[in-house]
């Protein structure tokens, strides 16, 4: 699959939007990967995580983890596609947890899969809680790498596509000075 083939995918979804953002990050964009709106189209979700999943084939992976609620179908088709368990973390009191019966043994080999990283809070979180049960944390697949290879991990990170999408400090943020309007769109 090529650069231009995933942009295409992302396009026809209507997955790329233009405007003024607020990412979870904090920072302000002019350009935003809603992955849900890629996400809603089941033939769609399993292209793309296929695609990105094949780059761990050779990784031994047991299990897949996601934060929710952004990596949930992202972790769901990759681990189809190597055959193996697909769990995800909770959100309590600001921090992940593991919940619902699901838990990793020490040794387990787990790939954490996320939707978009912009500077890689939710993965190193999702890294940081795999550990703390003795995991073996092989590597993180995300759809979109907007930090522009910038959120960097201790393990192999392998994305779908870096986009580089300019970000802003709220306090210098042109848009915000010309006054457009300010979108949230991940939390919608």
């Amino acid at each position: 699959m090529t650069e231009q083939e995933i942009i295409r995918i992302f396009e026809e979804s209507h997955a790329l939007l233009n405007g003024h953002f607020k990412l979870r990050s904090g920072l302000h964009s002019n350009r935003f990967f809603q992955a849900a709106l890629l996400l809603q189209y089941p033939d769609k979700a399993e292209q793309v995580c296929a695609y990105l999943a094949a780059k761990f084939k050779d990784a031994g992976v047991e299990t897949v983890i996601s934060p929710a609620v952004g990596g949930l179908i992202v972790g769901q088709e990759i681990a189809r596609a190597l055959g193996c368990k697909a769990i995800f973390a909770d959100k309590e009191e600001g921090r992940l947890v593991l919940k619902r019966g699901f838990s990793l043994r020490p040794g387990e080999r787990v790939l954490v899969a996320e939707d978009v990283i912009t500077k890689g809070g939710r993965v190193q979180q999702t890294i940081d809680l795999a550990r703390s049960f003795g995991a073996d944390v092989v590597g993180a697949a995300v759809l979109v790498d907007r930090s522009g290879g910038a959120a960097g991990f201790d393990v192999p990170t392998e994305s779908l596509i870096r986009l580089n999408l300019p970000t802003f400090e709220p306090d210098q943020c042109p848009l915000c000075a010309a006054g457009a309007p300010l979108d949230t769109p991940g939390s919608k």
